[in-house]
């Protein structure tokens, strides 16, 4: 069987809602809100979200994937960081224990090990990751051809026009980014938290490791440090983020400021129906080191709105009312439509 002609390969709604999952709870909460697929990851460094307390064991991803799968919902696992020359074998295996387990795809982002599962496990579905960082259809169909991924997940960094290029240029399913923290590089080729911690998500699966981090109150505030370095500082009246380079407050020509990205979080509703109209598939919930009242929220919110756009997108509006939920969710407790649509500094 042809790996994109599977039976999984074709959504159940126009388009998938896919929602983060990092724990057990989490991932119930996801399917009885209303998620198709949930995402998630083992304990180890081959996932992007490799935090202490977060992701799966054995015991734990097979009752996860039987709870969805009894309800009709797909289980997604993300292996999307690149193996390392001494420890390969982890990421090897993690395909064997994915494939074993039963998930209904594996998020993939270094090009050896969708030749591994090609060769080794040829009916395992392949998502390209958004830390293979592809932005382009040209890519996109590279890795279709080569490897016969069925789904590709965009970097956050593509306006709606050239998301709207990309869908009308390749066969694969496009997946993009709807809600949750944004990251203003081109994912799988930021190293900065590497510049500061001597690790960065590519390799270890975390950006900002919480070993690094330190919080401490002095007489001119609250001050956020990553291994020493001082990367904001808050008065009483702000809400403080969790410190990561790009997110981080810089004096640039006498001004100090969020130079790179201010710490606000992706919010997608208002651009539902023109998402439809293009023929995105499926639309991503970032937030797998979230709570699981955290995924509840986000779910309902979204699952209801999905349901009445995919309805009459003619007659969709935002309600305000999930704006104002999902805000209290959202870093700084405010939102942005990110790259879609913003003024450049």
């Amino acid at each position: 069987m042809n790996r994109t002609d599977s039976p999984v390969s074709t959504p159940t709604r126009p388009i998938e809602l896919v929602c983060p999952a990092g724990s057990l709870p989490a991932l119930k909460a996801a399917v009885d809100l209303g998620a198709d697929c949930v995402y998630l990851g083992f304990r180890d460094a081959t996932n992007a979200r490799n935090f202490a307390g977060l992701n799966f064991d054995d015991a734990a991803i097979a009752a996860g994937i039987a709870y969805a799968h009894e309800r009709g919902r797909k289980v997604l696992l993300a292996l999307n960081t690149y193996p390392q020359p001494d420890t390969s074998a982890l990421w090897r295996s993690a395909i064997d224990r994915a494939a074993a387990a039963g998930v209904d795809a594996v998020i993939l982002a270094d090009p050896g090990l969708m030749q591994y599962a090609c060769d080794h496990h040829p009916s395992l579905r392949l998502h390209l990751s958004v830390q293979g960082s592809a932005t382009n259809a040209e890519a996109i169909n590279f890795y279709q051809r080569h490897f016969g991924i069925a789904r590709a997940v965009l970097p956050r960094v593509l306006s709606l026009a050239q998301v709207e290029h990309v869908v009308k240029n390749t066969d694969v399913e496009i997946e993009v980014f709807g809600f949750g923290s944004l990251c203003v590089m081109v994912e799988g080729r930021c190293a900065l938290s590497s510049y500061v911690t001597g690790e960065s998500p590519n390799t270890h699966g975390v950006c900002s490791p919480a070993k690094a981090v330190r919080w401490q109150q002095n007489a001119n505030g609250l001050e956020s440090r990553l291994n020493g370095v001082m990367i904001d500082r808050y008065t009483p009246q702000e809400n403080a983020s969790y410190p990561t380079l790009c997110k981080g407050r810089f004096e640039v020509e006498d001004e100090t400021y969020y130079a790179v990205e201010e710490p606000t979080s992706l919010n997608t509703l208002e651009l539902l129906p023109q998402l439809l109209e293009m023929g995105v598939r499926a639309v991503k919930i970032e937030g797998r080191q979230r709570s699981p009242a955290y995924v509840s929220q986000v779910t309902r919110v979204w699952r209801e709105a999905l349901d009445q756009c995919m309805g009459n997108a003619a007659r969709y509006s935002v309600k305000p009312g999930w704006m104002s939920e999902l805000n209290t969710l959202a870093e700084g407790q405010q939102h942005t439509l990110g790259a879609y649509h913003r003024s450049w500094k």
